[in-house]
């Protein structure tokens, strides 16, 4: 197996279901180079009963990647754990922080910070069994527990079974009466909550999440934990991540331009539609997590609807995003 140098956590790109998919994900590759990609949540039982490589492979120039996985029973997340190393991931997360109604009749997600000796059993088990760094992303409480003491009491409870890194989303997760949009916007942020973490846990390394948009903020939270994880932030307005090699890393590789990430993904797109000869995946099924790109530009609008159009998507002809890009021309 190949042993990578991996780039601290200090900035991550969130999981996001329906959202972060590995084409998404190589899109954000060409934008940054070291910050941590997340798969969207993978259930245990897609992959102990269902198709395996279809929810697990991915792209090579992905590295640092980590698989989210949901689940609640040790045996299962184990074998779903082992699989996820095989197939070369960087990391496993377990995912304690989702409050969907779907996710909670699976018994799984936010439910779980409900049943801190069940996460540390499942932690120990996926540990047992890989090499590779488990983590695990949680709320700071649910429902009516949102005392302090009750996610310090959680972290406490699973870092005794060997988990050393935390995302917390700063938020309490309501579980009757929220939608899953509502969780994310409704329950205040309390930012204070996870530096608290940190104070109480020095030794553990801390990554903090939840609405956080600017550098400006990255800066302040990075004074007080390890790391931040962007979420709706990175996929709306995806070049904001444009500096982040350079600022929080080191890197001195010239940063690319819009226009050059859009030529780097043309390459891509068209191997993937030549895979199966065009007949299964479609444009839109990348071209959908491009739309931001030019966020925040005069022409932006213009980017959008040509980059939207249905029969030039129909068509399958990945030049489709320079003559979006083109179109921003006139606004130059």
């Amino acid at each position: 197996m190949t042993v990578r140098t991996l780039p601290s956590r200090r900035l991550s790109v969130a999981p996001m279901m329906d959202w972060t998919d590995r084409h998404c994900r190589l899109f954000h590759r060409q934008i940054t180079r070291h910050t941590w990609l997340y798969t969207e949540m993978v259930t245990t039982g897609a992959l102990v009963y269902g198709d395996v490589a279809r929810h697990l492979q991915f792209n090579d120039e992905e590295h640092p990647v980590a698989l989210q996985l949901g689940g609640s029973d040790p045996t299962d997340l184990a074998t779903a754990a082992k699989l996820g190393q095989q197939w070369g991931y960087d990391e496993i997360n377990l995912n304690c922080g989702c409050p969907s109604e779907r996710v909670q009749k699976g018994a799984f997600g936010a439910c779980l910070m409900a049943e801190p000796q069940l996460v540390a059993d499942c932690v120990k088990a996926m540990r047992d069994v890989v090499t590779i760094a488990v983590t695990v992303k949680h709320r700071i409480g649910i429902d009516q527990f949102e005392s302090y003491d009750f996610v310090r009491d959680f972290v406490g409870t699973v870092a005794a079974a060997g988990c050393s890194t935390f995302i917390v989303h700063a938020r309490n997760a309501i579980l009757k009466g929220l939608s899953p949009k509502e969780n994310r916007e409704i329950p205040p942020l309390k930012y204070d909550f996870a530096y608290q973490l940190k104070r109480d846990f020095p030794d553990f390394e801390f990554i903090i999440n939840g609405a956080i948009k600017t550098q400006d903020e990255i800066d302040l939270h990075l004074r007080h934990v390890d790391g931040v994880m962007l979420g709706r932030e990175a996929y709306h307005n995806p070049y904001s991540m444009a500096q982040f090699d350079q600022r929080y890393y080191g890197d001195t590789a010239p940063v690319k331009s819009r226009e050059e990430v859009l030529a780097a993904m043309i390459p891509y797109i068209q191997a993937q539609l030549a895979k199966d000869g065009g007949r299964g995946l479609k444009l839109n099924s990348i071209t959908r997590h491009m739309l931001g790109l030019m966020q925040g530009l005069a022409g932006a609008r213009a980017f959008r609807q040509t980059m939207s159009d249905a029969k030039k998507l129909a068509a399958g002809d990945a030049n489709l995003l320079l003559e979006a890009a083109a179109r921003l021309a006139p606004y130059a």
